[in-house]
């Protein structure tokens, strides 16, 4: 059997492919010379000289080469088509008109500029070889080779605007920097002291969880509908609570229900838990992200606002509980495509799609999220990248930071209530993303008014895995950490979840001292533990606030007084006249307790607990030395350095205290 060589078999495979394959060896007109593709044409400019040449093969394209063969008639045709299927196209992608969009640059692309090229390409190649229909033309074959460039060029002028778009083109590194400006402010100054009734205690999960099981409350539609997994977080009557529409099952579903609209909408309770299914009755939602035609609200904005780019839409409830979809309209300000910001907001009403496009500045008090999470994220990114320039964001990296990353590695933020908007949370580390922070940053969502505080601590994760070592024995999970302000201090406050995904506890860390780990199975207990250890670690608040919760108020005259060194650090404590509790006064931050003596009458602040009662501040008593003049007792000199009680007077006799610079003390029993 005659053995086939390696080239038979690529040729043999290219004809089966539906490829015209020509090609051969040897002199003009002849068979081949012994050729193994005898009986060809020859190869193209042969001059008999034996096959000394290498074989030359023609390789054509059937489409390109039928395309090339068509008369005018298939060409309008196949134009008419083109058109049709764009609109269909553009109908069902809906992708906006505007030349900073890069979905409208890849919707052109794919139905306009290479159809085009394809045309004029096959036209060009017709019109310089002929066909059955057309005859060679070298200048209507150059008209349309030309032609050809049209689209490739087009496609150039979005390779060119990307480019300058990018970080590294001259000048831009500053514009990224320069799109969200944030102010640098004092954390004890600006967040007021978390209310406790108002503080949210699940996270979204948790939310989605709660919600789900409450559909059980309207039987007649569980089966018809499902509740959206979007659950956004608003502020509604001064309470953080998720809300998330309710949408078809499947198609078929929508097909047998689309007349009445979608009947509820799910609301979850951030702080007391509570879930509910509101019916809305004679005002149903029409507009959905369930609708897959017309009323589809993507569809319906963007068709309605076709040269608009926007943005992740959220659905919200306004004060009279009736749905709404903010959709905001991004604005692109570096090169084509980058420096994304959002300058307008155009308001859905969910039941009759009526809109509403508003400048940033006139939205109402009541939308939250007119900014997506993710863009104010990137945007505060940017400037912690670029405020040095493009070269020091990547070579020195000097003083470049950015946001925390969460534990599943994408971004890790929270919200917080304030000021009745609601504000995105997260903390800021180094460009090494190590486990510490330098401080934090929050961004209102509704005006991208941003703050920087300035707080060396341990990031969100590190805090996580701390509150979950506290209560390793239970598998206890922790959520994300929400920031609160507790005696002036900064303070994650998270839940902590069992494998069901129910709330069982609740956890408090000092963010500055991410080992102080304080947990309780409700916020109270949790808070009043937390308070408790700040006070034992000599952590006082500034205010001495006895209105706060869980912060009490106690007179007394004092029934003994004694002292201990604890971890470093002296305590003095404190017994009443009839009152059982015992009083903790951690020094240094106490220091005027070692002016005070059995007898004498005291007024203070403190924090109930067990066994002992951490003392938050000192409100004043009778003591002689309490005033700390000159050569009274328990007097300190002008530097702070020294204090004494005289031989007979105070807990044991004459006391001396000394107060280092670390802000550790030591106390002797003279």
């Amino acid at each position: 059997m005659k053995q086939t060589s390696g080239l038979d078999a690529l040729l043999e495979a290219l004809k089966q492919s539906g490829m015209n394959v020509e090609g051969g060896f040897g002199g003009q007109g002849g068979t081949g010379g012994g050729s193994p593709f005898g009986g060809g044409r020859g190869a193209r400019g042969g001059d008999g000289d034996g096959g000394s040449r290498p074989p030359h093969v023609n390789v054509e394209v059937p489409f390109a080469d039928r395309m090339a063969a068509w008369g005018k008639k298939a060409l309008i045709i196949a134009a008419i088509v083109i058109v049709i299927i764009g609109l269909a196209a553009y109908w069902w992608f809906h992708p906006p008109i505007n030349i900073h969009s890069t979905d409208t640059w890849m919707f052109v692309a794919v139905f306009i500029l290479l159809p085009l090229f394809l045309v004029f390409w096959g036209k060009s190649r017709a019109y310089e070889t002929g066909t059955s229909k057309v005859d060679p033309s070298p200048g209507k074959s150059k008209a349309f080779k030309i032609a050809s460039y049209v689209p490739v060029l087009v496609a150039l002028v979005g390779v060119v605007g990307a480019v300058a778009s990018l970080s590294i083109f001259p000048g831009n590194a500053e514009k990224y920097a320069n799109v969200l400006q944030t102010s640098t402010d004092d954390f004890a100054t600006d967040i007021q002291e978390v209310n406790y009734s108002e503080i949210p205690v699940i996270d979204r999960d948790s939310a989605i969880l709660l919600g789900n099981r409450e559909m059980g409350s309207i039987p007649e539609y569980v089966s018809q509908f499902e509740i959206s997994p979007l659950y956004s977080q608003i502020n509604y009557q001064q309470e953080p609570v998720r809300v998330s529409p309710l949408g078809y099952a499947d198609l078929f579903k929508w097909f047998t229900n689309r007349e009445g609209g979608i009947p509820a909408y799910s609301l979850v309770n951030m702080t007391t838990q509570d879930a509910e299914i509101v019916r809305l009755d004679d005002n149903p939602i029409y507009y959905s992200e369930s609708e897959p035609l017309a009323r589809n609200i993507d569809r319906h904005v963007q068709l309605k606002y076709p040269f608009y780019m926007f943005d992740q839409k959220s659905f919200e409830i306004d004060d009279d509980g009736h749905p709404w979809w903010i959709c905001p309209v991004q604005t692109r300000t570096i090169g084509l495509f980058g420096g994304t910001t959002i300058e307008r907001v155009v308001m859905v009403d969910a039941t009759t799609g009526e809109c509403q496009d508003l400048a940033i500045e006139d939205v109402p008090q009541w939308v939250d999220h007119a900014y997506p999470t993710d863009l104010l994220l990137e945007q505060y990114n940017w400037s912690g990248k670029y405020k040095d320039g493009w070269l020091n964001s990547f070579l020195g990296q000097q003083g470049v930071v950015q946001t925390t990353p969460g534990t599943d590695g994408n971004q890790g933020y929270n919200y917080i209530a304030k000021d009745d908007d609601v504000w995105v949370y997260t903390g800021v580390t180094s460009a090494t993303a190590d486990k510490s922070i330098v401080g934090f940053v929050l961004i209102n969502q509704r005006t991208a008014e941003s703050h920087f505080y300035s707080v060396a601590g341990a990031t969100e994760e590190s805090a996580m895995q701390s509150a979950e070592g506290q209560v390793q024995n239970l598998r206890y999970q922790a959520t994300f950490p929400l920031l609160i302000n507790v005696s002036g201090q900064p303070t994650y406050f998270m839940a902590l979840k069992d494998d069901a995904g129910l709330v069982k506890q609740f956890a408090m860390i000092d963010i500055q001292r991410y080992q102080n780990v304080a947990v309780g199975d409700t916020v109270a207990d949790c808070q009043k533990a937390y308070q408790a250890l700040l006070a034992t670690n000599g952590v006082v608040a500034e205010s001495g606030d006895a209105a706060n919760v869980g912060v009490l108020e106690k007179v007394g005259t004092i029934r003994n007084i004694a002292q201990a060194v604890v971890e470093g650090n002296s305590h003095f404590y404190v017994t009443l006249d009839e009152d059982e509790g015992i009083y903790d006064f951690a020094l240094p931050g106490l220091i005027e307790i070692v002016g005070y003596k059995e007898g004498d009458t005291i007024s203070f602040t403190y924090v109930e607990a067990d066994p002992t009662n951490p003392v938050e501040e000192i409100l004043g008593g009778d003591a002689q030395g309490a005033s700390g003049a000159e050569g009274s007792p328990g007097a300190a000199d002008a530097n702070g350095e020294q204090a004494a009680v005289p031989d007979g007077e105070g807990a044991a006799g004459a006391v001396a205290v000394e107060a280092e610079a670390s802000g550790d003390a030591q106390g002797d029993a003279a």
